[in-house]
């Protein structure tokens, strides 16, 4: 069976991470299957230069957010896991809490419950006590907090060298590991 990932998208502020998510699985020959919430076409509106449409031809499957029955919502539906990117707070804490509304948070919780990897880049700051709890929770139960930090080991010197190397760093908790980010090659020695 091929690598089989489920990309969430919801309406946290950047959208470019799930994009750039896609296009580098694409790249890479991973099945991916899409689930875009409500808010993150709002999002992805405000924020890119991609429209919906385009949006879901990045993936092999796409998802209604409403459905609820669609494949990815049963855990016999064998995936390598799912990355929520971006990942808002509401849909942080649904997964959290096990009450799903939504097929991009009932994936999520079936990942969970199969004993899969989960990775939610949370895209949110400054955090309070309650969201610092629940990102423990979701630990607990397996998760992964990978919010989108900068690297600036890698030399950074744009936005998408950035994005690259925080997703890129996000596919190595899957084991798919992508030629677009700088890994540490230890500390400069001064002369």
């Amino acid at each position: 069976m091929p690598k089989r990932i489920i990309v969430g998208i919801s309406g946290a502020s950047g959208v470019v991470y799930g994009i750039r998510a896609l296009q580098i699985l694409a790249g890479l020959g991973v099945e991916t299957h899409l689930i875009i919430s409500k808010s993150a076409q709002l999002t992805l509106a405000q924020e890119h230069s991609t429209s919906l449409s385009e949006l879901k031809t990045l993936a092999h499957h796409a998802y209604a957010v409403g459905d609820v029955g669609a494949t990815i919502s049963s855990g016999s539906f064998v995936t390598d896991g799912m990355l929520i990117a971006p990942c808002s707070i509401r849909t942080m804490s649904e997964i959290a809490t096990g009450v799903t509304s939504t097929l991009l948070t009932r994936a999520a919780d079936v990942v969970l419950k199969e004993r899969r990897r989960l990775v939610l880049m949370v895209r949110e700051t400054p955090l309070h006590t309650g969201h610092l709890r629940t990102m423990t929770t979701l630990s607990e139960l397996g998760a992964i907090i990978a919010p989108p930090v900068p690297a600036f080991y890698a030399g950074i010197e744009s936005i998408d060298a950035m994005v690259d190397q925080s997703v890129g760093r996000c596919l190595d908790l899957f084991g798919i590991h992508s030629a677009e980010i700088e890994r540490w090659q230890g500390l400069k020695r001064g002369e």
